[in-house]
């Protein structure tokens, strides 16, 4: 396989690279605390990695549609696993530990599901959108409860940065693939570079709540 020539799909490449780090050293921290909660986002900040770094795949080489599709599989796969986390993080948050065990074989389930409907509908980039508004509006209301009755520590944190996720997802959204932003950053780059600080917001939020 040949670099890809798109100085775009490069560039994009590069950014999901450096999330991937991120996310990565994310997930390391978060690990080394012991506990359900720390352990649900641990997961969700390693699958975000394990995401982004095979995504860079794709965006960095030439290939055909259907070696590009096979390794958009294990992403979205993450993809889904990451949200489906997410929203069990901030369940545990807001109603405690015994509900958000009890809810996560149910929340795994609904991200495979989606996983097999990107199979079944390949390249069908909406539905990842309409997944992803669901679980982070309820994680966005959840962090808000908690932030505006100041029953968690780091809960203001934790809204930041599902606020500026989901900032990142409706420039994701609205923005065009391979048309300029700034510079050579697509739709696709800067929603990494506004992704990034989102992470950061995270981890803070969860440190601060020990």
């Amino acid at each position: 396989m040949k670099i890809h020539p798109s100085r775009f799909e490069q560039m994009t490449a590069l950014t999901d690279v450096t999330l991937g780090i991120l996310a990565g050293y994310a997930a390391f921290q978060v690990l080394q605390i012991s506990g359900f909660k720390f352990m649900v986002w641990g997961w969700a900040f390693g699958l975000l990695a394990f995401s982004a770094l095979c995504a860079a795949l794709s965006h960095s080489f030439e290939m055909t549609q259907k070696t590009n599709e096979r390794i958009w599989m294990p992403v979205n796969l993450s993809l889904g696993w990451t949200l489906a986390l997410f929203v069990i993080g901030a369940l545990m948050d807001l109603s405690g530990e015994t509900l958000a065990k009890s809810a996560l074989p149910s929340a795994l389930t609904v991200g495979f599901l989606f996983f097999v409907v990107t199979v079944l509908r390949p390249g069908t980039f909406m539905i990842f959108i309409a997944y992803e508004a669901v679980a982070m509006l309820f994680s966005l209301g959840v962090y808000a409860f908690l932030f505006f009755n100041e029953t968690l520590p780091g809960a203001g944190w934790m809204l930041a940065g599902v606020f500026v996720t989901i900032m990142a997802a409706v420039v994701q959204a609205v923005g065009k693939t391979g048309k300029s932003i700034v510079w050579y950053f697509d739709n696709n780059g800067v929603f990494h570079l506004i992704q990034m600080p989102g992470i950061v917001l995270l981890l803070a939020g969860l440190m601060t709540s020990l």
